[in-house]
């Protein structure tokens, strides 16, 4: 064991600990498949990155992602929290342009661009999507798990872009926000869900104030979190996992790629909007999404770092 550069970020979020953390060793040089996949079950955050030399030459860095339970080939907010990291720590692009990240998927790009208030955020070129239908009898079960009847689902697709989710659109924000999921019923199923809704121009902050509120008093033991900085959305989104240890995830940048592409493809969101994910959570994740000329979908958000320092591994 030795000692290697660490640090736990905050991602989706220019405020500590209203966004979705993630641990990154810097240095995961030497460490077998099942060191780190102790490490990452020891954080017990959604996710854990390990960064390490690139194997293609066209790459800057290459990164490791683990969930508590298995590896990921492909995850948002570890994409863009390891980016951050790099750059943190020294790192120096290839590009002037772009961060060349390699991962299981393949290589993904990142961008650097200006965010709100002078900061800086990055964006990730989201990965190819591939739709298909969701079976019938799968959405149904779905919808019970999820307390949604028929009449509240617009539409519905799997979306898999490395991580496959099961994405539901649904009539309105404030459907997305009264969910309370039934987590033994999903985790039977074995599912990722994501649902979004898109915002009316009538529909204010105030309605996300009140579903904040009316989440902590169900999630009862949970410790109460002060409320969630407002901003203005477009689409409002939650994630759930199923498994045998279900949760809600605070906010999801592959699904937020995956839905991207599919509702403005469809013509269900702009080209370029802002969405909201972890208010039920006390959190208050921002996911910028737009669509270029090129047609590619780019995820973008804010990271920062929380702690700073080394682990032992």
């Amino acid at each position: 064991m030795k000692k290697r550069a660490f640090k736990q970020v905050d991602v989706f979020t220019d405020q500590p600990y209203f966004g979705n953390p993630l641990a990154v060793v810097l240095d995961g040089g030497g460490l077998d498949d099942a060191a780190m996949q102790r490490f990452a079950s020891w954080t017990n955050l959604s996710e854990t990155t390990f960064l390490l030399p690139p194997t293609d030459a066209s790459a800057d860095y290459r990164v490791r992602i683990f969930t508590p339970d298995r590896e990921l080939n492909f995850a948002g907010h570890p994409t863009l929290g390891s980016g951050h990291s790099w750059l943190e720590a020294g790192g120096q692009p290839r590009s002037a342009e772009l961060i060349v990240q390699e991962c299981k998927v393949g290589l993904v790009k990142i961008r650097r661009q200006p965010g709100d208030a002078g900061k800086q955020r990055q964006a990730f070129a989201a990965p190819p999507l591939a739709r298909s239908a969701i079976s019938p009898a799968l959405l149904a079960q779905i919808a019970a798990a999820l307390g949604l009847t028929t009449q509240q689902i617009i539409a519905a697709q799997d979306l898999n872009n490395g991580l496959v989710w099961h994405g539901l659109l649904l009539d309105s924000p404030e459907t997305v926000l009264q969910i309370r999921p039934d987590y033994q019923a999903l985790g039977k199923l074995d599912v990722h869900v994501g649902i979004a809704a898109v915002y009316r121009p009538d529909e204010t902050p105030q309605l996300i104030a009140r579903a904040s509120r009316e989440a902590m008093a169900f999630n009862a033991g949970a410790p109460q979190q002060p409320a969630a900085p407002v901003f203005n959305p477009d689409v409002e989104v939650r994630g759930f996992v199923g498994s045998t240890r279900g949760y809600e995830d605070p906010v999801t940048g592959s699904l937020n790629a995956s839905l991207a592409q599919w509702l403005i493809a469809d013509g269900h969101a702009p080209e370029r909007y802002r969405a909201s994910q972890g208010i039920c959570l006390g959190r208050a994740g921002q996911v910028h999404l737009e669509r270029d000329a090129s047609g590619q979908i780019w995820v973008g958000g804010e990271t920062v770092t929380c702690i700073d320092g080394s682990v032992t591994l």
